[in-house]
Formats: C-alpha cells, structure tokens, sequence
C-alpha cells in the first residue's frame, strides 16, 4: 500500500512502453498499435509534440518550436501504414513561396516551389549567370536526396560500409558525390559568386544545428527537401501530433497524459518502468523518446545509464533564443516564412562557437497569420529565432542578442518590440527545463565532419529490448527525419518481439 493509505500501487503490463510523445514517440505508437501491439504511451506533459509546441500570448496560440512543414511524403506513409489518410486527419496547404530572404542593403529574395520562378527570381536579383548556378545546385541537392533517401536516411542504422554496400559497386560515383569530404560553405563558394546566395544555401546546415563552415556538403540535399514542397498545416503545426495521436489511440494506444516515468528498470526479459506517481508499468520492450544524453546522464536510472555510447564530453548542436508575440506588422511584406541576414556570416558563427551571439544575428520570423500571400488585418501572430550556443547565457548576454536582432531588422524595414510585456522569450535555459539532458541544445548534436552523421545513436542501444527514438538519433533532427527514427524504432521493436 501507499505511504499515505491509498490504495495498492498499480502495476500495468503492456507489450510496449513508449516514453515521450514527441514526433518519434508518436509515429513509433502508431505503427506499433495499428500492427497489434498493446502500447503504453507516457508523456508528462498534458499535450502530444515534443518540441512542437504552442505557446500562448494574448489568448493566441503561437507555434514555438518546428515551423517549417517538408516531406509530406513521409507522413502519407505513416498513416497508409496503419490504413489511414493524412488528408482525412491534417488540412495542409501548398505554400508557393519557400521563404522570403532579406540582407540589410535592402536586397530581397523569394524561393518558390516552382524552380523556373526561383531561377527567374535570382536572375533579377543577382545575375543569369547565378540564375544558372541555381539550377547547377538543385541538381546536385536533388541527386544526393535521391542517393541517401532510402540507403541512409531510412536505413536503420547505417555505417560507411554499410552504406557503400546499400548502393552498390555501380552507386558508389554517386555516393562519392555527395561530397561528405568538403564543407558545405567551400562547394557553395565554387558554385555561387554571390555572397548572398552563398549565406542562403550555407543557412541549410542549421537546420540540423550545424555550421556551414564545419558541415559536409553532403547536407545540400534538405534545400532539395525544402525544394519539394513547403506545406501550411491549418490549427498551426501542433495538429500534426494531435493527429497522429489520435490516430494511435483510435488504433488501440493507452495514452497518458501528464505521467512522468523516472526510473526504466531492466528485469530479466521484461522492463519496469517506474512513474512519478509510484505506479509502475511492466513492459515487454520501451521505445525511450526523449535526448539520449538522458539516458547517459542516469536520469532514468542506473539500470540503463549505459544504454547508448556517452556524448556529454561532445559539443551539442545550435540552440537558440526565440519570442513569441502578437504584433501589428505594416512596414515590411512578411511571408510566412522570412529570413533576415546579417553582413557577415562567418562572424556569426565564429561568435557561436566561442559561446555567445554575434552583433548581427539572422533572425528567423515565421508569420503564422499569412497564408499564401494573404496579410492579415490587425496585430499578427510571430514567432522569431536567432541561433544561439548550447550554453548558459547571462541576462546581459541575452538582452544584447535582443538588442542587436531588433536593430538588425530595423534596417530591413521590420520594426518590432522584443521587449515587450506580452512577448514570450525563450533561451537556451529554457530549452534543457523543456527537454531534460539535452543541455539546451535542440538539434543533438551537429553535423560536422564526414563521418557526423553516423555518430548518432541508431535505434537499438545495448539493453536487448530498450530503443531509442527521437531527432538525437539516427536518421537526425527535424520534424520527417524524427517521424522516421519513431519507424524505424517501432521496426525494431516488433523483429525483437516476434
């Protein structure tokens, strides 16, 4: 019995535990329900998403987190998968413009999901002759997207030999040319003469946390990603989870809400998971959806500390320093997705990497009001984001980043309080409260180097029976990529159960 004279502790069994109700989390719970298995789903927050997340200003539901919606096509497979249609479950709707991109001497380019308007765009912009690049450089995206698809990024757990063996003797040029030896800033700078066009491109690798100047070349292919279509998903991006929640508890998941697990206690074949409530739940197998350094720093207990290979000694990836506002915006034509540039981008990200924030910030801005084209009347919904490192931030630091990113877009023409009272801001702090062990990082760890990406963890971890899932895992951060480790976990999982 309790302590207090309640009731026996409740002991539940269950073929599957899942920890976490991020993206991975979820699409793991999915597949596992829709194939049979009883599931188990633990999240303590009260809201399905992981770091898709709201925020609420002003009786406004902001999206914090991810914003930006690619690869539809996974998500098509994951509700085909359990006989369902994402069209029946999530509204999306094609965005003609990419992104809006703007440089302090007033320059300004869109990219659109049609490449002869983007090839057209840049011609004006900069130059036929970058026009023509442009093309030289979605062709090469295109084709390393097409290598690494299925070889790599749906792969379980790939090594270099291992992938080498995926593509075979006749697929070994093109994997060569994916050019994992040279740094994504250099091949742009053989491709582009513009400077502008360099920072765009160069902008892809932090999509993954990453420099530019230390991330291979290889990661040109998420601008073919985004190349492929950029979607509005209507009720804001947290309707992507509460889909896909729904979907698994319509299949037969147990979903639960506000249930903290502490403690993953490996006995004899079967897990013990231990609730801060005092209950427990017996499990056959545990997909752990959370920052693997989790896992390595105890914090779900001795018996799984050791699960996966010890990062901490690492650097993480990009965090940030973000505001979520409402605001009245009629001196600059947002688009649902803006990027402003600074002068000087190598002096951002030597400034990242020493610890702090350079004095000119790109600053992201996504208009959540602004569909296709369409500005809204009155004060709009805003969520900015300006890179920052993986550490502790005095408030002087954070209050100077704040500074310069509102002077930075000043210049642009966007005049905007960051300072306000009714402005969410959110740092690096913040973000290791919202997502234990992950020290403020929100990508994991960085992409630098050739063999980066097969320094993730992949989904199975040395405990037989306990998998990993999330974007600090094999195949890497963002929303397609996370879904797909969530698969590949629930893979494992029911191959070790059969």
């Amino acid at each position: 019995p309790r302590a207090d004279g309640d009731p026996a502790l409740m002991v539940e069994r269950t073929d599957v535990a899942v920890i976490g109700a991020g993206i991975g989390g979820l699409a793991a719970a999915l597949d596992l329900a829709s194939n049979g298995q009883s599931v188990t789903l633990l999240e303590r927050r009260a809201v399905p998403g992981g770091k898709i997340r709201q925020i609420e200003v002003d009786s406004a539901g902001i999206d914090s987190g991810p914003t930006v919606f690619t690869m539809r096509c996974v998500f098509e497979d994951l509700f085909a998968s359990a006989g369902l249609s994402l069209d029946e479950h999530v509204t999306l709707s094609s965005s003609p413009v990419l992104a809006r991109h703007s440089w302090p001497d007033g320059s300004r380019l869109d990219l659109f999901a049609d490449m002869e308007a983007s090839c057209d765009a840049i011609a004006e912009f900069a130059s036929k002759k970058e026009a023509s690049a442009y093309r030289r450089f979605a062709a090469i995206a295109a084709d390393r997207f097409e290598t690494l698809d299925h070889s790599f990024m749906r792969a379980r757990k790939p090594s270099a030999i291992g992938l080498s063996r995926a593509v075979g003797l006749r697929g070994l040029p093109r994997l060569y040319a994916t050019n994992p030896f040279q740094t994504l800033w250099d091949e742009l700078g053989q491709i582009f003469a513009d400077p502008r066009l360099r920072q765009l491109f160069g902008r892809y690798a932090t999509y993954t946390g990453s420099s530019p100047f230390e991330a291979p070349a290889t990661l040109a292919l998420i601008s073919h990603a985004e190349r492929m279509g950029v979607w509005l998903v209507e009720g804001g991006m947290v309707r992507l989870p509460m889909a896909i929640a729904e979907a698994a508890a319509n299949a037969g998941a147990d979903i639960r809400y506000g249930t903290q697990a502490e403690t993953i206690e490996k006995r004899d074949t079967r897990f013990v998971i231990g609730l801060s409530s005092g209950d427990t739940v017996d499990a056959g197998a545990v997909v752990f959806n959370g920052d693997v350094n989790a896992l390595s720093k105890g914090m779900l207990g001795e018996s799984v500390k050791r699960a996966l290979p010890d990062r901490r000694s690492e650097d993480r990836s990009l965090s940030a320093l973000t505001w979520s506002l409402r605001a009245q915006v009629s001196d600059f034509p947002l688009e649902h997705h803006t990027v402003f540039f600074g002068g000087d981008y190598s002096a951002e990200f030597r400034a990242l990497a020493n610890g702090s924030i350079a004095d000119e910030p790109t600053v992201y801005a996504c208009a959540q009001d602004r569909h296709n084209a369409d500005a809204p009347g009155g004060s709009e919904r805003l969520f900015l984001l300006v890179n920052a490192p993986a550490a502790r931030l005095s408030r002087e630091k954070i209050n100077q980043a704040q500074d310069s990113a509102t002077s930075l877009l000043a210049r642009q023409g966007f005049n905007v309080d960051l300072a306000g009272s009714d402005v969410e801001r959110r740092t690096p702090d913040d973000f290791e409260r919202l997502f234990p062990g992950s020290d403020g990082a929100i990508y994991g760890w960085p992409t630098h180097g050739w063999n980066g990406s097969f320094r993730r963890a992949g989904a199975e971890t040395s405990v037989p029976g306990l998998f990993s899932a999330g974007g600090t895992v094999h195949p890497g951060p963002g929303i397609p990529m996370a879904t797909q480790s969530g698969r590949i976990a629930a893979a494992a999982v029911r191959q070790y159960l059969s």
